[in-house]
């Protein structure tokens, strides 16, 4: 196991568990960080390269997330190694092996993440039932589909923009990582007549100053394909579309993206986080230091959480779009106000919003759970 106890605090995390069945290619972690307020609630990731280093920050980031958009979870993440592209059979066959190993696992609900959707959830159901983030056809809400996280990264944009000078009407945007995050973000944005001049998948990166059509690029990442396929602007490398001049950035690809040997590249005025983790603290610090504006990741992308919880109490589809604005944009602005009262890094007043949430949870507890 590695070794996180630099990591570990008085809030987790409360439960690490790693599963590894050779008969059938499975090796995944559980972290279950803190459970105060209610059952951990957090996606599962996968990737070849994923850690248990990586799963635990991500616990802890879902911890900050639900307790600041006050939702009754706690934070949890799962990473399962392997290719999330592997023949659909095959990707079955693990994901209901890691549902049957985590089966009495209960203070610990899946939802999709990063290299899952609504039918991998379908599948854990079919195999424990404890999951959220369904298709529709099984009276889910299935937030990728639908954009819940977009939309909210789209709401904090919206809260975030008097603080800078400059408004929606075209405003050019960047979005690393055009996956379910990246794409509906894109459509909300450019239908507040944004523009989008950059964007990037794992393949690549295509930039244009004269603007991107956006649903040509969900066209064609439907098709399979990679957004290079598009047939105007300017190819690169994956990793330079942080280099594209624009005023709006959005990372919603992998965690640590963007640190203090690249940050310097950004030429973004506002960047709002649509990916978990994306920036490093030196690389926010030094974004801080420039006057950009940074929204964090636990209170701008939190539309899919607040989603999935909803979806588990039993709540309407309909109400999910009101509920994800009215919370984001509320803490967006909290968030805005406390960090310039106290003249500190919006990171800095989210931790504080979210920590005081958890801790008074903590305190209503004669011990822990587990």
């Amino acid at each position: 196991m590695a070794d996180i106890s630099r990591f570990a605090d008085e809030l987790g995390p409360a439960k690490i568990i790693q599963v590894y069945e050779p008969s059938v290619g499975l090796k995944a972690v559980l972290v279950v960080d803190n459970v105060a307020i209610g059952p951990a609630l957090g996606g599962l990731r996968m990737a070849p390269d994923v850690s248990v280093e990586e799963c635990f920050r991500l616990a802890r980031a879902m911890t900050l997330k639900n307790a600041a958009a006050e939702l009754a979870h706690g934070g949890g993440k799962v990473v399962l190694y392997g290719d999330p592209n592997m023949p659909k059979p095959d990707k079955a066959r693990l994901i209901r092996a890691l549902a049957c190993s985590l089966r009495r696992e209960r203070e610990y609900i899946f939802a999709p993440d990063m290299g899952t959707d609504e039918e991998c959830m379908a599948w854990i159901k079919d195999e424990i039932g404890r999951v959220v983030g369904l298709p529709a056809g099984l009276g889910g809400i299935p937030l990728n589909t639908i954009g819940a996280t977009g939309w909210g990264v789209c709401q904090a944009a919206e809260v975030a923009l008097p603080y800078c000078d400059f408004g929606f009407e075209n405003a050019r945007v960047v979005v690393q990582g055009f996956g379910a995050v990246g794409q509906h973000a894109a459509r909300f944005l450019a239908a507040k007549k944004a523009i989008l001049v950059g964007v990037s998948d794992s393949r690549g990166a295509i930039c244009s100053e004269a603007g991107l059509d956006v649903e040509e690029l969900c066209r064609l990442k439907a098709a399979g394909k990679s957004v290079t396929a598009y047939p105007q602007g300017t190819k690169l490398d994956r990793e330079a579309v942080i280099n594209c001049d624009c005023d709006i950035l959005i990372p919603a690809a992998r965690p640590d993206v963007v640190t203090a040997d690249n940050v310097q590249h950004i030429k973004a005025r506002l960047i709002i986080q649509g990916a978990n983790i994306p920036f490093t603290p030196e690389a926010e610090k030094y974004l801080y230091d420039k006057g950009i504006l940074c929204i964090p990741d636990f209170i701008a992308n939190a539309g899919g959480v607040i989603c999935a919880a909803m979806e588990y109490r039993g709540e309407s589809p309909a109400a999910v779009f009101g509920e994800i604005a009215e919370k984001v944009r509320y803490n967006t602005r909290l968030v805005l106000e406390e960090a310039k009262a106290k003249n500190i890094l919006p990171r800095e007043a989210a931790f504080q919003l979210a920590i005081h949430r958890v801790k008074e949870a903590m305190s209503y507890k004669r011990w822990s759970i587990f």
